[in-house]
């Protein structure tokens, strides 16, 4: 089967309802318009986005005020002034700052901050790290490792 040998089911198509020919038409005079108004005039009618005089649709969202993308990245932050009371050698991944109460989502990704100092050297295995966040890590003789984030479920 091609394209052009595609048919409609029958039913599904109609002739369009010739009107204003006349009253034994069955749709004469006023052609099925009414008498008067603001439908019966020609290019009458409200607007596509009129609703009865209620605020539209289109003026009641907040265009104005930005808009959440949907591929967004919620990341966990982590300061590290957080981690001054793990131990030294300690592996900070999502899964152990859960455990410690630092981050209440271990499927989300954590980034780690820079405020704060490091006197312990500590393993890190996160999705992000900031450069003044590695530079103390590293400094106080830790390592820094960056993992791919598990997807999210988006797209």
């Amino acid at each position: 089967m091609r394209l052009h040998e595609m048919k409609s089911k029958p039913g599904a198509t109609h002739r369009r309802k010739r009107v204003g020919r006349g009253t034994a038409a069955g749709q004469g005079k006023t052609a099925g318009r009414g008498t008067k108004g603001q439908g019966a005039r020609q290019g009458g009618g409200p607007s596509v986005y009129f609703q009865g005089g209620n605020l539209p649709f289109f003026r009641r969202l907040p265009f104005k005020r930005g808009f959440t993308p949907l591929q967004r990245v919620e990341y966990s932050e982590i300061n590290l002034e957080a981690l001054q009371e793990v131990p030294s050698g300690f592996l900070v991944t999502a899964e152990s700052l859960v455990g410690l109460g630092l981050v209440k989502d271990a499927s989300k990704p954590v980034v780690i901050l820079g405020r704060g100092e490091v006197k312990v050297p500590l393993k890190v295995r996160v999705q992000r790290v900031t450069a003044s966040a590695r530079a103390k890590l590293e400094a106080a003789g830790g390592t820094v490792e960056i993992v791919a984030p598990a997807s999210q479920g988006m797209l």
